[in-house]
């Protein structure tokens, strides 16, 4: 026997890194050091010119999603989803990202399946000024089913220690302001698929392609905002919704008022709530229900925020404030 005849074909392995050494290429800048294929990618800060830095980290997958692009067959949109989470996770902390390391699991690679999947990673990489310096491709058969694979992604980010965006500065009457979301982005997907499907829809036609919509990033238009230190904090509306993801960032002394009424919210949700006849409480414990990013703002500064933001052509929706409380959140 020869490893190909256990289901490991190298050869297919190395076809296909070809293609994706063209694509991580295209993310390097000046902090990279070497090349691809080093055991280890190597980044230096020297060229960044800070004073007191201060690395980030987070790890993240893209959960049942994946399921979504299986049957669409959109490759290139899950790693735009796993870079573009990951770099809000850090941002909220005032991080911007340096560089970004994938793994890929799968049973067997599939031709282009690959290529496409790390071309999603390296768009995104770009669009938030981060390189892909390394990865990690596992065929293990028999452990996934046909034509299935599972990824996730880490990341490492820097901010300036006196930048940092902790929460701290929290306090009553401090706005709370969101900006919308592309759809689910990266959460939810397995209460959504189940309800879908109760209510007889079609998950590889219309609906799934509103479903496969990549996660957004808010990178580019907050990090200014993090440099002028106009942010009291930033929450990343992920798994667990607003009741699970506000407290992580409160300060004692002090609960959250949102205004459910403030937006609109995207018909796809009301569609999963519909069809698996879903609590209302339920669907904004486990979905970002079209605000993916929330803004904590001094009331001073509400203006000059929405000004800038509204300048990156974003919508600025007010949705919320703080409240003398118990790490609370009420809807």
């Amino acid at each position: 026997m020869n490893y190909e005849d256990a289901g490991v074909s190298l050869a297919r392995a190395d076809k296909a890194m070809i293609g994706v050494k063209k694509s991580v290429r295209t993310t390097f800048n000046a902090g990279v050091l070497g090349d691809i294929g080093n055991f280890g990618g190597l980044f230096t800060l020297s060229h960044l010119g800070l004073k007191d830095p201060v690395l980030v980290s987070s790890v993240d997958g893209v959960g049942t999603k994946l399921k979504i692009h299986f049957g669409l067959k959109s490759h290139d949109l899950p790693g735009q989803d796993i870079v573009n989470h990951c770099c809000n996770d850090i941002l909220v902390q005032g991080a911007r990202p340096l560089f970004f390391l994938d793994y890929l699991a799968t049973g067997k690679l599939e031709d282009g399946v690959l290529e496409a999947v790390v071309e999603g990673m390296a768009k995104a990489c770009r669009e938030n000024d981060c390189v892909l310096i390394g990865g990690e491709t596992a065929e293990m058969p028999g452990m996934y089913h046909d034509g299935e694979y599972d990824i996730s992604g880490t990341i490492v980010g820097v901010v300036e220690r006196e930048e940092i965006i902790d929460g701290k500065k929290i306090v009553p009457g401090t706005v709370v302001l969101g900006m919308p979301s592309t759809g689910l982005h990266t959460n939810g997907y397995s209460l959504a698929r189940k309800a879908l499907e109760i209510g007889g829809h079609d998950l590889k036609g219309q609906i799934g392609k509103v479903l496969a919509v990549p996660h957004r990033s808010y990178y580019r238009s907050l990090i200014d905002l993090v440099h002028a230190k106009k942010l009291q904090g930033l929450v990343h509306i992920t798994g667990s919704g607003f009741q699970g993801n506000i407290p992580r960032i409160l300060p004692k002394g002090v609960s959250v008022q949102i205004n459910r009424s403030a937006w609109q919210v995207p018909e796809i949700f009301n569609l999963i709530q519909q069809s698996g006849n879903v609590e209302l409480d339920e669907m904004y414990r486990t979905f970002n229900m079209g605000m993916g990013m929330l803004i904590f703002s001094d009331p001073a500064d509400v203006a000059e925020i929405r000004k800038h933001l509204e300048g990156k052509g974003e919508t600025v929706i007010e949705c919320g404030k703080v409240i003398e409380g118990e790490n609370k959140v009420f809807l």
